[in-house]
């Protein structure tokens, strides 16, 4: 799962100056006839486009659930999730966590990484363990509570 860094239109130089992201983390039910052809294509179409639109993140797929963290320009996440909101594909989808601030990217090597619901905890850990940035490891502490303590945590464990 690691990946030549390339950098992000919106990433700074050398220096401390850090690029306000918006992040988005979410869930959704896949649509009936989704099948691991069809979120292969959907992780090809992502890391053909994302790069363009300066987003990153990660995907899970388990059990029927999507489980998605966005970052990047506003526009450009707030955009592709308006897509997935009105994408059959998906159904239900429930909003876990929005926010907008000046920190490093949290995956900055992964245009969208296809990850299975038994790596989740372990990319989370690592990506802790790795993360410099004070905002960055609040947000990765929350995302593992709630993995942990509701329901999401038994659907991406029922693999």
């Amino acid at each position: 799962m690691s990946a030549q860094h390339l950098r992000q239109g919106d990433e700074p130089g050398p220096g401390p100056q850090l690029p306000l992201l918006h992040q988005v983390v979410y869930c959704s039910r896949a649509a009936r006839e989704v099948d691991d052809s069809v979120v292969d294509r959907i992780v090809a179409t992502a890391r053909r486009t994302n790069p363009r639109q300066g987003i990153t993140g990660l995907l899970v797929f388990g059990s029927g659930v999507f489980f998605q963290w966005l970052e990047g320009p506003r526009d450009h996440v707030t955009g592709l999730m308006a897509r997935i909101k009105h994408d059959p594909r998906h159904d239900e989808v429930v909003m876990l966590s929005q926010s907008e601030e000046v920190r490093e990217r949290l995956f900055p090597d992964w245009s969208m990484e296809l990850v299975t619901p038994d790596q989740i905890r372990e990319v989370l850990l690592d990506a802790l363990a790795n993360t410099e940035d004070e905002k960055n490891t609040e947000s990765l502490n929350l995302l593992l509570q709630k993995i942990d303590s509701n329901g999401l945590g038994r659907l991406m464990r029922e693999v």
